[in-house]
């Protein structure tokens, strides 16, 4: 954070009485109000499901610093489970809220016959949740976007 504001650790941590960690909340707050903006979009498409499938394999056509750090909120969850129930609990409420879109976009694409799946939505949605999670250590091992595409593809055949 010090390198994007060209602010040294004292002063920027000035900015945030709370420390490490309130800068820390704000950057899960940013993450929530990416996903709030998706959403809006999301909700306003006639094609949500084609929205959901084209987000998950722009992430194979990410750089590689961007496959190394992953995802906050998934790391989030692993890495503060034992540590930081708070941070813990504030992350999950994001993959909850996103289930419940995807969810939400799933119900929908099966009532206009888009969606041919006998899966249960919520199923379906916990289950591109778990692909998010997956994909997000996958991309650490295989940076290169071929083989992401590959294994985004495969993941996302049920969604038909």
């Amino acid at each position: 954070m010090s390198n994007a504001t060209g602010a040294g650790a004292g002063s920027l941590y000035n900015n945030f009485k709370g420390g490490k960690k309130e800068l820390f909340k704000k950057a899960l707050q940013q993450r929530r109000a990416d996903f709030m903006a998706f959403k809006a979009i999301l909700e306003k498409s006639d094609t949500p499901i084609t929205l959901i499938k084209d987000f998950f394999l722009n992430l194979a056509h990410a750089d590689k610093i961007a496959h190394q750090k992953g995802c906050i909120i998934a790391n989030t969850i692993v890495e503060m489970s034992c540590t930081d129930e708070e941070l813990e609990k504030e992350a999950a409420e994001i993959l909850k809220e996103t289930e419940a879109l995807y969810r939400y976009a799933i119900e929908r694409e099966k009532d206009n016959k888009i969606l041919k799946t006998t899966v249960p939505a919520d199923v379906l949605a916990k289950y591109l949740v778990t692909v998010w999670c997956g994909i997000n250590s996958l991309r650490r091992l295989y940076p290169d976007p071929k083989i992401l595409k590959e294994q985004i593809n495969l993941q996302l055949e049920i969604l038909r």
